[in-house]
């Protein structure tokens, strides 16, 4: 073993005469590995909001959307044929959507009605896994029934089997004016994604129901699809001009959605850096830690120095001692924030009950449940920037250290 690494590590783990510098060493330790533990549990908490915020959007929504250029899509056969004619299309569903007024029992919510087919609908969303009442197979053409979302029924405190009432924003003319289109629809099923967004104000009908209602036709709003590779979206999006034959427009969930996964990115880059710095001044703690030990090894420095220690070699010793201390706490944070990291859905149940109060709350937050999702490629990243900063911080003390005067350190021993 080099005789710098040697007393290096005998430096750092030898009791000294001033125990203030074994208290800065620790507070230094302790600061760099709740650093970099919070920095790995926000950053794993970040991941898993977007990948469930991803995942319930994509429940609901599709991977792409295939419109006509007025709002109506005629030939919407072909254009389903013609599209899963590519290679990372799974599967398509026609869908028509409108705005509508739900009424029961004197209570009026507005909502989105989305009408579809059940069979095909199952291909490409995932509203079976969270039907919490009734099935979306009870969706027949002509018997209008509707399935709601979950805050949307207890809003209008409709159950199972009641009749609701939709009402059409386009109205009918009559000899005695506009009067509203309205139809009664028999509740069939109540589904819960865990998204305000669709539990209060989307209604699922039949597709035929829908085209009846809003006097479409044989007309849809478009074609929704399932790839294979989500990420591909963007790609596929583009690339189906080419399959599809009519005047459409391809829209993907990276566009229509882009302000949740664009705010959600945004944050986690600013999180990341926020509490780096926290990560930095816990790094440079290490430099007053190695001044101080610098000043109470001067007569060691200058023995060593007499005794033919080159200056690289005395500025080695220092780097030694403060990575040491740097890696020892960059190994605690590491190891108590990939722990926290992997089991934050029981300590924040935990902290809840123990607290009396939920963090997420449904009616602000998308999703109730605070997720977490690891990656290895970040707890590399955040271990490799922390220990560059320990090892900058290492590098003014130990250059003091090497500049350390033999005769003037030894004058007064």
């Amino acid at each position: 073993m080099r005789y710098e690494l040697l007393i290096g590590l005998r430096y750092t783990r030898a009791k000294r005469r001033n125990h203030f510098i074994s208290f800065i060493s620790m507070i230094s330790m302790c600061g760099i590995a709740l650093g970099v533990a919070a920095l790995i549990v926000v950053l794993s908490v970040m991941n898993g909001f977007q990948k469930e915020l991803r995942t319930r959007i994509l429940g609901v929504a599709s991977h792409i959307q295939i419109q006509g250029t007025d709002g109506d899509l005629p030939g919407w056969r072909t254009v389903e044929q013609q599209a899963v004619q590519h290679p990372q299309v799974m599967a398509a569903a026609p869908y028509v959507q409108a705005q509508g007024l739900l009424s029961y029992d004197q209570t009026v919510r507005g909502t989105v009605v989305r009408g579809i087919l059940p069979v095909e609908e199952e291909k490409v969303a995932d509203f079976a896994q969270h039907m919490k009442m009734g099935a979306l197979e009870k969706l027949a053409p002509g018997e209008f029934g509707i399935v709601l979302g979950a805050d949307l029924a207890r809003a209008l405190r409709a159950f199972e089997g009641d009749k609701v009432t939709l009402i059409a924003p386009q109205g009918t003319n009559t000899p005695v004016g506009l009067a509203p289109r309205l139809k009664q629809f028999t509740v069939v099923g109540v589904f819960e994604v865990g998204m305000f967004e669709y539990d209060n104000g989307l209604a699922l009908i039949h597709m035929q129901d829908a085209q009846r209602l809003y006097q479409m036709g044989d007309s849809v709003s478009g074609v929704r699809l399932k790839l294979k590779d989500l990420f591909a979206a963007p790609q596929v999006a583009r690339e189906l001009y080419q399959y599809v034959t009519a005047e459409t427009y391809a829209s993907d969930w990276t566009r229509s959605h882009a302000n949740f996964f664009r705010a959600v990115q945004i944050e986690k880059n600013m999180m990341f850096l926020i509490l780096l710095l926290i990560v930095a001044v816990a790094a440079f703690n290490i430099v007053s830690t190695l001044v101080m030990a610098v000043t109470d090894k001067q007569a060691d420095i200058a023995i060593l120095r007499t005794l033919g220690a080159e200056p690289k070699s005395i500025m080695q010793i220092f780097i030694v001692q403060g990575a040491l201390i740097g890696t020892i706490g960059l190994a605690l944070g590491v190891i108590g924030g990939v722990a926290l990291a992997l089991n934050i859905d029981v300590v924040v149940p935990f902290l809840e009950r123990m607290l009396g109060f939920q963090f997420l709350a449904k009616d602000v937050y998308y999703i109730t449940d605070l997720p977490s999702e690891l990656q290895w490629d970040d707890v590399a990243i955040i271990t490799a920037v922390s220990f560059v900063l320990t090892l900058v911080a290492t590098l003014y003390p130990s250059w003091r250290a090497s500049r350390t005067n033999p005769a003037e350190a030894l004058r007064y021993e």
